[in-house]
């Protein structure tokens, strides 16, 4: 109960923002329709996906004026009548992830997360997340915090295929790592919901957002801790996005890019 009651108080802390970036125009992406589904492998270098354009490299979660990430995260998207296909790939030095469990809270590791809204109207929306151990957490919104919304870490992506591809060694501080890559499958028939939008046709527009959570570690033995601010406080985190909110507070779906379908 205590955990869940400082999830809560992290959240409403978030959703007031630390710091105030400026407000950007959200990017588009245009995502076409595949007839060969890409398998689910983690393997992003496969044919199936040369048909699909990179998005722009993310950015500080606080906009595109702000330096830039000191790591590169960019994905990719394809469709099909089942699923919305995601391809993800983070440069990474340090491959480290620690939480093993479906639904652990994989913010409190480096992970990647995808927020998506199919009815573009910021309410009922879900978001997933997934660490270098391939460790997924889901959820789903009724609204963003700031409207007093809540989250239901219940709801589960009924079908969701997910896999990750490690280009080097995790949790191994011996060597230099390349980067760890993502693909994602998730199925339109698990955003069911009454009087809802839940499968797109060509044309539709949905809205999406990215974020990549990195932390400062250090070396531990072999391995990595997160480092400590002082007097034992938690370091805070990096919070690179596809789509700047402005404010530190992914739960801002007017701030979100657009994805456009196209057969």
């Amino acid at each position: 109960m205590r955990f869940f009651q400082l999830m809560l108080l992290s959240n409403f802390i978030f959703s007031l923002g630390f710091a105030q970036g400026t407000m950007e125009v959200p990017p588009s992406y245009t995502t076409f329709k595949t007839s060969t589904p890409p398998t689910i492998d983690g393997k992003i270098e496969k044919r199936v996906w040369r048909k699909a354009n990179w998005t722009a490299a993310f950015a500080d979660i606080l906009g595109r004026n702000n330096p830039p990430p000191a790591l590169e995260t960019r994905c990719k998207m394809l469709w099909d009548d089942q699923y919305l296909y995601i391809a993800a790939e983070l440069i990474e030095p340090d491959i480290w992830a620690t939480l093993s469990k479906r639904d652990d809270i994989v913010y409190n590791d480096h992970d990647f997360e995808v927020f998506l809204d199919p009815n573009n109207d910021g309410e009922q929306y879900v978001e997933i997340e997934i660490n270098a151990l391939g460790t997924v957490m889901d959820l789903f919104m009724n609204k963003p915090y700031k409207k007093g919304g809540r989250f239901d870490l219940g709801w589960n992506a009924v079908g969701l295929k997910t896999a990750v591809k490690i280009y080097g060694t995790i949790n191994n501080n011996t060597d230099r790592d390349k980067k760890w890559t993502i693909e994602m499958a998730i199925p339109f028939e698990a955003l069911k919901r009454e009087g809802r939008i839940s499968h797109p046709v060509d044309g539709s527009t949905w809205r999406i957002n990215f974020s990549r959570v990195e932390w400062p570690n250090e070396k531990d033995g072999l391995t990595y801790k997160r480092k400590k601010a002082e007097q034992g406080k938690r370091t805070r985190e990096f919070n690179w996005v596809w789509s700047p909110t402005g404010v530190i507070d992914m739960h801002l779906p007017a701030t979100w890019g657009y994805l456009h379908f196209k057969n």
